[in-house]
């Protein structure tokens, strides 16, 4: 059986629970407004203002504007994402990181030791929220596909399981806006042709539906309908890979937000370096588009990245060589190329080395608990609305 496994609002219950005062009330994670620059998490209070992560934050602004808008502190949530991940090792010794709030475990062969999913699944809860104050959902089912979707049905801290032999029971009882993968423009199709349910849609054979959608869209939802798991993890052992990936609410167009959601991802592969003591050499850009087809371009330097706008540089080069322009649904970089990093002082430095030096030195200060240091251009001071509580003072 596999375990998919979500912390609910990362980055905003991570504030919520380092300042309890903001507990209840509306959290927005990400750039400043006023700033250019999009949500990278929102609390549950501020979804149901319709804030959604990779919106832009002058629009959340605009629907909530008594929310409290805090910047990203990506060094925060990478040392308890490192904390619970790890957690995940003691059940299962196969885990495959998604992202930084996100995992699939395998826990087959699990059972004498945890005993049945929905017993193991709430000692993972148990244990989660002992280690970090913070609650996950779990899907669980006997595909990474399935298990996804479960997850995301009862969120925050929700425990769905779908029996072995029922996934396509379970998909057609679905709405098509459950369907993971299928964004705004697959769903508008859904609606020109008639479709208003997963049943429906799991009534067309895989021609008609690839005359409808093109070759692999039709193949993913003839595929997924059927309780199927169409392959969304490529896994990679840890040590030949570090990876994250975004899988907007939305398909995307906008190259603003694009590159946003890139130089996040960017600050956090960075981070992940440093804290595992590795160097890289190869970048990989994934993209998927709306049509569900999936693009990957890679390429690799003699030298290793020394800093994060190393990376950022290269992963904006890929995307610029390879994208076309059309809606994107996820994107996502690796990294590859790994060895331990033993670089040695040099006697003529680079900016760029420099950088990275500078970014590492930061990165121990603020492991070490002495303080927080970030870029400004990551990091902005909390935007305070006028008339809310608590005091701002409270957060810095």
């Amino acid at each position: 059986m596999y375990f998919h496994i979500d912390l609910d609002a990362f980055f905003a219950s991570v504030e919520q629970n380092d300042h309890p005062e903001l507990k209840g009330k509306p959290v927005v994670v990400g750039a400043q407004h006023g700033q250019r620059g999009v949500v990278s998490t929102c609390s549950y209070e501020a979804r149901r203002y319709g804030i959604h992560s990779a919106m832009p934050i002058n629009e959340a602004y605009r629907r909530c504007p008594q929310a409290f808008f805090l910047p990203v502190r990506m060094n925060r949530y990478i040392e308890i994402s490192d904390t619970i991940i790890k957690l995940f090792g003691d059940f299962t010794p196969d885990v495959h990181q998604v992202s930084i709030d996100e995992a699939s475990l395998d826990m087959t062969g699990t059972e004498r030791l945890w005993g049945p999913p929905e017993k193991a699944a709430l000692l993972i809860k148990a244990a989660v929220a002992s280690a970090s104050g913070l609650s996950v959902s779990i899907g669980v089912a006997a595909n990474r596909y399935i298990a996804k979707i479960a997850c995301g049905l009862k969120k925050p801290d929700g425990l769905v399981l779908v029996p072995p032999g029922t996934e396509e029971a379970f998909m057609r009882s679905l709405a098509l806006r459950d369907i993971w993968g299928a964004g705004e423009k697959t769903r508008e199709r859904f609606a020109e042709l008639g479709i208003k349910s997963v049943s429906n849609l799991a009534d067309y054979n895989l021609n008609l539906l690839q005359s409808l959608f093109g070759r692999a869209g039709g193949e993913f939802l003839f595929t997924v309908c059927r309780g199927q798991d169409p392959g969304i993890y490529t896994q990679e052992a840890r040590s030949k890979s570090i990876g994250t990936e975004t899988t907007f609410g939305n398909d995307v167009i906008d190259s603003e937000t694009i590159s946003a959601v890139l130089l996040q991802i960017c600050q956090e592969l960075s981070q992940r370096l440093y804290r595992e003591n590795y160097s890289a050499n190869g970048l990989q850009l994934k993209l998927r588009y709306e049509d569900f087809s999936t693009l990957t371009t890679r390429s690799s330097r003699p030298a290793a990245f020394t800093c994060m706008d190393e990376i950022y540089a290269q992963a904006m080069k890929l995307f610029n060589q390879k994208w076309n322009g059309r809606p994107i649904r996820l994107i996502g970089l690796s990294l590859f190329g790994f060895n331990v990093d033993v670089s040695q002082p040099e006697l003529f430095t680079t900016r760029e080395s420099r950088a990275g030096q500078l970014e590492k030195a930061v990165f121990e200060v603020n492991r070490s608990g002495l303080g927080t240091l970030t870029r400004a251009r990551l990091l902005k001071q909390p935007t305070k609305p006028e008339n809310s509580e608590p005091n701002p003072e409270k957060l810095l």
